[in-house]
């Protein structure tokens, strides 16, 4: 199945079942900050999470308890990969670039980074 974007919306309710790992409308509710969308607005985004394959469910008789089926891992990869291609013409070494020059990561973070990748190279030869 394909990944599709998440609204500013969506992802605040998949931020949220992502950390509660499973839940019904009224945990979510509970757990968003205030002031708290109406009932009736959380359910609605749940049911588009559901129809765009993020969540499903398991039912309780009328009461349905939601849980994630794609996790936040992998759709963090599909978002940075869309960012870097649509802001970065596909390049890591131009998005590294960005972040140097306004100022937002430093040489030393740089340094670190190359390590771990680096590390990572090596576990994968």
């Amino acid at each position: 199945m394909k990944i599709k974007e998440l609204t500013k919306a969506e992802d605040q309710v998949m931020q949220i079942l992502w950390t509660l790992e499973k839940g019904f409308v009224k945990d979510i509710v509970e757990e968003m900050p205030d002031p708290k969308p109406a009932y009736n607005t959380v359910s609605t985004i749940v049911r588009i999470l559901e129809t765009k394959g993020f969540i499903d469910h398991k039912a309780y008789g009328k009461t349905h308890e939601y849980f994630p089926i794609i996790s936040r891992e992998k759709y963090m990869q599909f978002y940075l990969n869309n960012m870097i291609k649509g802001y970065f013409n596909g390049s890591f070494q131009n998005l590294v670039s960005f972040f140097t020059k306004e100022e937002k990561i430093n040489v030393k973070e740089i340094d670190q980074l190359v390590k771990h990748l680096e590390e990572l190279k090596n576990k994968k030869s």
